[in-house]
């Protein structure tokens, strides 16, 4: 069956605010986005969140499959599970898996093995990637997963940085573990872990610098 095809009209700008303002508007405010590794205890509400998963739900993808699942964890228990179990994955790769130069990368971040976030954020929120489609959603097969869930992931984190909250892109790998450890089925993998809070009250991040826009755009 195909789609009923409806009239579309993008919702209006405030008065006197044009597409260039606005645009303009939008990366001032996302410019400041920056992945966090120390988060506060203070409680992030569940409407919260679910309005931030909302958001990314919005994304486009392959054949309309949405094939993503937004597993948000808030018990102490399973986050401390996680980290356990992060943890043993992180001290294999700094001390077997990553090569010389992907450490060398690493270094001025100064990244280890130890992973206290995944307990203090009050919530982590792993995106899981579904490698069949849900009922309703034609054919099991998906297309283009990788990118579809890649473009809810950014719309997550702009709404997460939107909403005043911070977060940080976590992928140990293997992360084969938190389909165990959160009960999830065959058919979604893992995708990233996102520790989601308020920045700690003596939060740091590394002083890095970001392409200019000369450098990321090409105009033809």
């Amino acid at each position: 069956m195909p789609y009923p095809f409806i009239a579309h009209s993008v919702p209006p700008l405030p008065t006197a605010q044009t597409a260039e303002s606005a645009a303009r508007a939008f990366y001032e405010r996302v410019r400041t986005r920056r992945s966090v590794r120390f988060f506060s205890d203070r409680a992030v509400s569940e409407e919260a969140i679910r309005w931030c998963v909302a958001a990314a739900g919005t994304a486009p993808s392959g054949a309309n499959k949405q094939p993503w699942r937004f597993v948000c964890v808030r018990d102490a228990g399973l986050k401390h599970e996680i980290r356990v179990a992060a943890e043993a994955e992180e001290r294999e790769f700094y001390m077997r898996k990553a090569n010389p130069e992907w450490l060398a990368d690493l270094a001025p971040l100064d990244t280890t093995s130890d992973k206290a976030f995944l307990d203090d954020a009050p919530w982590l929120v792993i995106v899981f990637k579904c490698m069949k489609a849900d009922a309703g959603y034609g054919s099991e097969q998906v297309y283009y997963a990788n990118e579809s869930v890649g473009i809810a992931v950014g719309l997550f984190l702009a709404a997460v940085h939107h909403a005043g909250l911070a977060a940080l892109t976590h992928t140990p790998s293997p992360m084969g573990f938190l389909s165990k450890v959160l009960g999830r089925p065959e058919s979604e993998r893992a995708f990233v872990l996102i520790p989601v809070g308020y920045p700690a009250e003596a939060c740091v991040v590394p002083d890095i610098h970001r392409k200019r826009i000369d450098e990321i755009m090409v105009v033809r």
